[in-house]
């Protein structure tokens, strides 16, 4: 499907959780994510000025995090910052060399606007459009986008830059929930991307 309308030149590029901890052998490995790096590298090279790279960071320990997420660290331990070398937080190395100043945004949550400052960050921006890459479809680059629809941008999913672990849940995504958002999230291609991004 083709995009409505070429992409605003107030369009971000948020590229979510491209990190070691997800590409490597580790408790959250997600196999997938090696094959879209080409597709988020190719949208960040194009637009790098217009690019974020949201990281997730896990808590220090169990009982360090709020609420219902102490459950959820007790279940990932190995994960947690005490038993996790820290250069899994990295991201992958193709990603990690196009990082500019102030591109990195560190986050507890699964949705990118629960990292402090970053929603501010973008209001004070201009930006109406925002392109979601990165992992996992059916968890942070979700609960990203669907606040990103409540906040009243124009949401893209890039459907060939998107992975997870479950990849049934990834084509549920995409497939059946999103498109229960048909005015305000559109599912696109790099390809469509990249020729309705003004220079």
């Amino acid at each position: 499907m083709m995009t409505r309308a070429p992409l605003s030149g107030n369009t971000l590029h948020v590229a979510i959780d491209m990190q070691r901890l997800f590409a490597e052998e580790t408790a959250w490995f997600t196999p997938a994510l090696a094959g879209i790096v080409p597709n988020v590298q190719r949208l960040a090279k194009a637009r790098p000025e217009s690019t974020v790279f949201a990281r997730f960071i896990p808590a220090q320990r169990p009982k360090d995090a709020k609420g219902r997420w102490q459950a959820y660290y007790e279940r990932w331990k190995k994960v947690t910052l005490d038993e996790l070398d820290p250069a899994m937080l990295d991201l992958v190395a193709p990603l990690a060399a196009l990082v500019q100043p102030g591109s990195i945004v560190d986050k507890e949550t699964y949705s990118i606007f629960g990292a402090p400052g970053f929603g501010d960050r973008v209001d004070a921006t201009g930006v109406d459009t925002i392109v979601f890459t990165g992992v996992e479809t059916d968890v942070c680059v979700y609960a990203s986008a669907l606040d990103a629809v409540d906040l009243g941008y124009r949401v893209i999913l890039v459907s060939d830059a998107l992975a997870s672990g479950e990849m049934v849940a990834h084509e549920t995504v995409l497939t059946r929930l999103a498109p229960r958002f048909s005015e305000q999230i559109e599912i696109l291609t790099t390809e469509d991307i990249l020729d309705s991004w003004p220079a």
